[in-house]
């Protein structure tokens, strides 16, 4: 066969994620005030766009759930049909469509683009912090320890010099001046400066008094009763560590790689910065974006926070005025092009609407439990179960819980919160992992100081109210919801009785 260039024609299909598509894709993920944000950039770049008037009766602003008793509507049925923008009645069209916004696309070409982000999608999120966890402590860091110093100083001199480090700690809980400054301002001698070092470095939370990293570290392997000679090697070598020079710190420590892979383990679980979890919080307001009351009728309405999402519409009389001095094609084309950008933006908007209303009255159907007794009756859901009943698919709703923030008269709460893992219960049902963390907190907060749980303990105890549960995962969700060791907890319970 004769070798030789030659031209061929070849047909293919593929798809191809238009520009419109992809930004359709980040309004679906992005907040409200993200949004408010996208919406002030498009107002000064398009002078047909423009803000108010009032809302159109058939716009999807508002969802009403009925009562869970009688038969219960699909989550189609809950979600109002929506003409959009007058200006702009039609829906968006094919080719600007996420596919898995459950537009009748086929599954091929969905799973071409999504199946990977999808399918790891198990709406698993233990990991993420609770809301306890993420306010501002009630007191100081200098307060707190403060109260612990009475309890445990040996004498008044020790007791005086640990107060006065304790007004020197960083936020962080370390003490940034050298000790020998510290001795001559208050003109004691460098050993009992040292003892009332010593005194702070014993207090709660482990760590608080150390003068750089390594020593925090130390001072907390110490409580653990980890600070072996290896460890000491491993702690002494923090530069290596963050070089990753794995190699040279297993000759140092002398261990093999198991052995060293469960001290970096164990390295990782310290708190680097101890004192932040007292330190007043500089946090941000959360603005929610779907607001839930209950109706009189024992069912829900669920709104879209419209105080931080502007209304849209097209300035059609400004339209017309510069449509009436478009003489040449140039600026012609020009305003037909920013006419087709304002309609599409209002209808994207339009849809992503329609998408999170869908999605938020799933998940208060799923977890209607929640909203009416509290976090006990949280069940486990996950992102496929949400997706397979209003027939999106998990990547849609991956995005559309992103940075939104539900109100209730319970809190606000992100949309991701409703999604947990679940653990086998008598029942049959299963129950979230938020439902046991609050019942093991609960149990920990009915101990008195003769009577402290060990996790062991509390493992049976749950196991007997129907949760299979062993003695580790116990620990891993008290560990997650910030509660000490039984030990820990016998000392602080001790500390706050003298006190």
């Amino acid at each position: 066969m004769a070798l030789g260039p030659r031209l061929d024609i070849r047909q293919t299909q593929s798809l191809v994620m238009t520009p419109q598509l992809q930004q359709a894709i980040k309004l679906l993920a992005a907040s409200n005030l993200e949004i408010e944000t996208f919406i002030s950039d498009a107002l000064e770049a398009n002078p047909l766009l423009d803000t108010g008037g009032p809302a159109d009766p058939g716009e999807p602003d508002r969802i009403e759930i009925a009562a869970p008793a009688g038969e219960e509507a699909t989550a189609d049925q809950l979600m109002l049909a929506g003409g959009g923008e007058g200006d702009a009645p039609l829906d968006l069209g094919a080719v600007d469509r996420d596919f898995d916004t459950g537009d009748g696309a086929g599954p091929s070409m969905r799973d071409a683009e999504w199946g990977a982000a999808g399918s790891g999608g198990s709406g698993d999120f233990d990991d993420m912090p609770d809301w306890e966890q993420l306010r501002a402590a009630d007191i100081t860091l200098a307060e707190h320890l403060e109260n612990q110093v009475g309890a445990l100083a040996s004498d008044a001199q020790t007791g005086f010099i640990a107060r006065a480090i304790i007004g020197l700690l960083d936020e962080a809980g370390y003490l940034t001046i050298p000790l020998e400054e510290v001795a001559d301002d208050l003109g004691v001698d460098i050993f009992d400066a040292k003892a009332g070092l010593r005194l702070v470095q014993s207090l709660d939370p482990s760590g608080v008094g150390a003068r750089n990293l390594a020593e925090c570290i130390a001072i907390q392997a110490r409580e653990a009763d980890r600070y072996d000679p290896c460890m000491k090697a491993l702690i002494d070598n923090l530069d290596l560590v963050a070089r990753g020079e794995v190699e040279r710190l297993k000759r140092l420590c002398r261990v093999d790689d198991e052995d060293f892979a469960d001290m970096l383990r164990e390295l990782r679980s310290y708190n680097p910065r101890p004192g932040l979890a007292f330190a007043p919080a500089e946090t941000g307001t959360v603005v929610p974006d779907i607001l839930l009351t209950a109706n009189a009728a024992g069912g829900w309405d669920i709104a879209i926070n419209e105080e931080t999402l502007p209304k849209l519409i097209v300035n059609r009389g400004y339209y017309l005025e510069l449509n009436r001095g478009a003489t040449n094609k140039e600026s012609q084309g020009w305003l037909k092009e920013k006419l087709a950008d304002a309609h599409w933006l209002i209808r994207a908007l339009d849809q992503r609407q329609k998408t999170i209303l869908k999605t938020a009255a799933e998940i208060v159907k799923q977890q209607d439990g929640f909203f009416r007794r509290g976090v006990a009756e949280l069940r486990p859901l996950t992102l496929r179960e949400v997706a397979e009943q209003i027939g999106m698919h998990e990547s849609t709703v991956s995005r559309v819980t992103s940075n939104k923030y539900l109100w209730c008269e319970r809190g606000t709460f992100e949309l991701k919160y409703f999604f947990t893992s679940g653990v086998a219960s008598a029942d049959g049902e299963g129950a979230s992992s938020a439902a046991i963390k609050a019942r093991i907190k609960a149990l920990i907060d009915a101990e008195t100081a003769k009577n402290i749980l060990s996790d062991q303990q509390l493992a049976e105890m749950l196991q007997k109210e129907g949760f299979d549960l062993a003695r580790r995962t116990v620990a891993k969700y008290r560990e997650a919801i910030g509660l000490g060791s039984s030990a820990e907890r016998r000392r602080a319970k001790k500390l706050a009785g003298a006190s």
